[in-house]
């Protein structure tokens, strides 16, 4: 086995790994870029790219089936081939990651196809070669599906989110195992292409990690679209005849041509390496606030990044991620680690947080107050009609009169968000925001009446 040596090897080509390699290789570092896959991850090929086209064409349905209501009239006859085209000619090339290979390439570094796995410090294995980086490597591997072990799951051919976006056709009917955002998200593009949907969610209510108010909105507006929605439930097993699935879940069985499994992810720590460093592999990777990997043989020179290091798993976190290891490997500057980072579920209406929430708030000992106001009352709601569901919350701390958590659910809900993402991030004062001039009628007025 022949050993090369570089300055920075980076095991993974998700997009905090793949902007990390240009930016180390563009500040004159060898750096090797090693991937298993498709360079650029789960997210364009598998994920946000493929999933939000969906939406958007989802999206689209509703909006004709709404002019009735509002404008006139319309037929609307769901043709998915058309998303499905748009998804494999579009966002994925047909899941061919050439060009994102030789975005790799023009930054100049190297890239290597394979399994990269840790052969002890500062040296990675691929393919049959090793390569020893002199500052050290980093960690990008992600994440998977993740698979509960529900009695008789793993011997039916279910859908993972990877199946879900290649498809070609919509099933005339469909169960989600999952009620967080990637399997709300399908759920509902799928049901707009008029596939019957039910989800089920063992957790006490759907979107646990969001405000409880954020729950009760996305099941009342599920319901009114014709979307089962089963929360606080118990799923016994799963059977497939050749044809059906059911899922039995008490005395409850529900049936469906096909069944989609999105109960969270499952990080990539397995056959790394990680024993060779001496890293215990838990569930995720513990890393300092420049990304480095605490515990270990204390030497050194192991970053981690992306979704496996559990603090959320999100792309606009892996290349904050990712820009914060690149400053430590080039000896820059770093500014305090931003734990308010938002988030958006991208149903209809779209979702938005950031910071914490009011639970979390009261957790840490907080003295809380809460602002709540209803979206579809607003002035832009009233104006906006059928479709304006939606809410703003903001979680304050009283004794600092600054926001720490907020909500902003509705048509533009993620983009709403920003004004309330810059607010927790640079802890703007309550008497600043109350001062400010919100324009009228926007959705993101309503933050003034929440406040």
């Amino acid at each position: 086995m022949s050993a090369h040596e570089c300055d920075v090897v980076v095991v993974g080509l998700g997009p905090g790994g793949e902007a990390l390699v240009a930016r180390l290789a563009k500040a004159g570092l060898a750096v090797v870029a090693v991937e298993a896959e498709l360079v650029g991850g789960e997210c364009p090929y598998w994920g946000c790219i493929p999933s939000k086209m969906f939406i958007r064409a989802g999206n689209l349905l509703a909006e004709a089936r709404r002019i009735a209501t509002l404008s006139g009239t319309a037929t609307v006859t769901p043709d998915f081939s058309l998303v499905a085209k748009r998804i494999r000619d579009e966002a994925t090339d047909n899941w061919d990651d050439t060009v994102a290979a030789d975005r790799i390439t023009a930054a100049g570094a190297t890239l290597v196809r394979g399994h990269g796995r840790l052969a002890g410090d500062r040296t990675v294995e691929v393919a049959g070669e090793t390569y020893v980086a002199a500052k050290g490597v980093v960690l990008n591997t992600g994440t998977t599906a993740a698979v509960p072990p529900i009695p008789g799951l793993s011997d039916t051919p279910f859908w993972t989110n990877r199946e879900a976006l290649k498809a070609e056709q919509a099933p005339g009917s469909l169960i989600v195992i999952g009620g967080g955002a990637i399997g709300l998200e399908l759920a509902q593009a799928y049901a707009r292409f008029d596939t019957d949907v039910t989800v089920l969610e063992v957790a006490p209510r759907i979107l646990a990690p969001e405000e409880p108010e954020s729950s009760e909105l996305l099941t009342k507006v599920f319901e009114s679209e014709g979307i089962g929605v089963h929360a606080g439930i118990t799923i016994d097993r799963v059977d497939h005849d050749g044809t059906t699935f059911a899922v039995t879940c008490g005395d409850a069985t529900y049936e469906a041509e096909q069944l989609l499994v999105a109960a969270g992810r499952r990080s990539r720590l397995d056959d790394i390496g990680l024993d060779t460093v001496g890293v215990e592999a838990g569930k995720f990777l513990a890393v300092s606030d420049d990304m480095q990997v605490t515990g270990g043989n204390g030497s050194g020179g192991l970053w981690a990044i992306g979704d496996i290091v559990g603090r959320g798993a999100f792309t606009h976190l892996s290349m904050y991620h990712a820009e914060r290891a690149a400053k430590a490997i080039l000896g820059e500057p770093l500014a305090d680690y931003d734990d308010s980072f938002p988030r958006v579920t991208f149903t209809d209406p779209e979702v938005g947080g950031v910071g914490i929430t009011e639970q979390q708030a009261r957790d840490k000992g907080l003295n809380v107050r809460v602002g709540l106001t209803d979206v579809s009352a607003s002035s832009r709601g009233f104006v906006h009609g059928l479709g304006n569901e939606g809410l703003i919350k903001v979680v304050i701390d009283a004794d600092r009169d600054v926001i720490v958590g907020a909500t902003s659910a509705g048509p533009t809900g993620g983009e709403t968000l920003s004004a309330l993402a810059f607010a927790v991030r640079a802890e703007i004062p309550l008497a600043t925001l109350s001062n400010t001039v919100y324009a009228y009628p926007t959705f993101w007025r309503a933050i003034e009446s929440a406040l």
